[in-house]
C-alpha cells in the first residue's frame, strides 16, 4: 500500500475505488504552525482519460489497483481511435486517441506495447523502455557545428515524435530511443 512519499509520475493508485495514474506531483509546505504538509497531484483516470486534481496529506496511504499486464501490438489509427491486438488471445481492442495522447506519436504499425487491464477491461497501454524507430526527417549535419557547441539536432521519427539526436544521425536510419523521456539512446544495431 503506497503512501504519499512513494508518489511519482506514472504510479497507479485507487481514488474512491477508481484507477488513476499520477501525472504530476508537487509538495506544498505548511503555511502555519500545526498544519500538515500537503501533496498536490494531477491524476489521469485510467479508463476515461479524465484529468483531476487531488490533494493528499503527507504520509497518507492509498490503495493500489489490481492491474493485469498483457502483451499487445499496435495495429492502426482510425480517426479518434487507436486499434491494438492482444498477442495472447488475438482479440482486437481500441482506445481513444485522447487518452493515449502522450504515447500516440511513438506508435507505428506493429509497435509492441503492454496492455493494462483493470477489472477485465483494457484501461491503458504502455510503451517499452526502449523503442526502435526510423528517422523520417532531420537536418543535415553542418561541418563546424561542433565547434560552436551544437552537438545535437532535431529529428522526427516515424509516428511523428520529435527528439534531439546527435549530428551523425541521418534520415532513414533506425535508432533506439527512450519514449518516456523522448531521448536518443543509440543507433539500432
Amino acid at each position: 500500500m503506497p503512501t504519499t512519499s512513494d508518489f511519482k509520475k506514472n504510479l497507479r493508485i485507487l481514488v474512491d475505488g477508481e484507477p488513476y495514474a499520477i501525472v504530476d506531483v508537487r509538495l506544498q509546505s505548511p503555511t502555519a504552525r500545526g498544519t500538515a504538509t500537503l501533496v498536490r497531484t494531477k491524476l489521469r483516470h485510467l479508463l476515461t482519460g479524465q484529468l483531476i486534481d487531488k490533494t493528499f496529506k503527507a504520509g497518507e496511504s492509498v490503495d493500489s489497483p489490481d492491474l493485469v499486464f498483457r502483451p499487445a501490438q499496435f495495429l492502426y489509427a482510425d480517426g479518434d481511435d487507436l486499434h491494438f491486438m492482444d498477442e495472447e488471445s488475438f482479440e482486437q481492442f481500441s482506445l481513444p486517441r485522447e487518452s493515449l495522447a502522450e504515447i500516440a506519436p511513438w506508435l507505428v504499425d506493429g509497435t509492441s506495447v503492454r496492455a493494462v487491464h483493470f477489472e477485465g477491461r483494457v484501461a491503458a497501454v504502455e510503451l517499452p523502455k526502449v523503442l526502435e524507430v526510423e528517422v523520417i526527417e532531420t537536418e543535415p549535419a553542418v561541418r563546424g557545428n561542433t565547434a560552436a557547441g551544437k552537438v545535437m539536432k532535431r529529428a522526427v521519427v516515424a509516428g511523428g515524435a520529435e527528439i534531439q539526436v546527435p549530428l551523425f544521425v541521418e534520415k532513414g536510419e533506425r535508432i533506439e530511443v527512450d519514449p518516456h523521456e523522448g531521448r536518443f539512446i543509440r543507433r539500432a544495431g
